[in-house]
């Protein structure tokens, strides 16, 4: 990155302000461009897109990390971009957003329900260049040291070059490192089953967990960033925010309704 003008990067995640991987984050980017960190006050998993319409929100100030400033909400991390951007950025707009670095996998449908996500398609639908990082490794003290150079490689190339207006960047890193390379992906088709475990409350009322398993309905795909990161490769899938399926308008059209 041009250390004469440094670009300026909001950060957010959705396993919370306090987390090690957002920790990990400022840590690669603080010399390297102006950072805010604004992020929920505590795990946000699976809240995807959701943002508050009937809770009132309330930022709060935290520690530092080092130099960067770290404001926490009590909402999604939708929310914490939507305030961010409202409150503190007036005067300079982010030159990135990023969401993570995520404790756990956040390819194929994942990408679908993942907060860390969210704060991605937040930024691209408000035409900023955005990625999101997340790590397969679901141990939340995990050291995720070795994401640097990779992750430092990923921003500075975004920054240099920007992404298509409706683009946003989903990164998944692999658990076992040294990585063997950085594939560009498709997202995989899968599915998660087995979700619903169904229990009795001794007060005589019935009560569900959401658990599940996920499936990968094309185990032998290549170009998929499950096969990707199931080999060792680093996956940037490129996600659009438009989901239109342009294929099939034509289609449609020459139903007779």
């Amino acid at each position: 990155m041009d250390n004469f003008k440094k670009p300026f990067i909001l950060i957010s995640n959705d396993d919370g302000y306090h987390a090690n991987g957002i920790k990990t984050l400022v840590r690669f980017l603080k010399d390297k461009a102006d950072l805010l960190v604004v992020a929920p006050e505590s795990a946000r998993s699976g809240f995807s897109c959701a943002f508050s319409a009937t809770t009132p929100l309330r930022l709060k100030r935290r520690h530092n990390m080092g130099d960067v400033e770290v404001w926490s909400c009590n909402g999604t991390p939708v929310d914490c971009v939507k305030l961010a951007l409202n409150q503190f950025c007036q005067n300079r707009q982010p030159d990135i957003i990023i969401g993570g670095i995520n404790h756990g996998d956040n390819s194929t449908v994942n990408s679908h329900y993942s907060g860390t996500m969210g704060v991605a398609f937040e930024g691209c639908m408000k035409y900023i260049p955005s990625i999101a990082f997340s790590s397969c490794d679901y141990d939340t003290e995990a050291d995720l040291s070795y994401l640097e150079k990779e992750v430092v490689k990923i921003v500075t190339k975004v920054c240099q070059e920007g992404l298509p207006k409706g683009v946003c960047l989903n990164v998944n890193f692999p658990k076992e490192h040294p990585f063997k390379g950085v594939r560009a992906c498709r997202m995989t088709y899968g599915q998660w089953v087995n979700e619903i475990v169904e229990e009795r409350h001794p007060r005589g009322y019935d009560y569900f967990w959401m658990v599940g398993e996920y499936r990968n309905d094309e185990p032998t795909a290549e170009d998929t960033d499950q096969w990707a990161v199931e080999h060792g490769y680093v996956a940037i899938t490129p996600t659009t925010i438009d989901v239109t399926a342009h294929e099939f308008i034509d289609k449609v059209k020459e139903w007779e309704l």
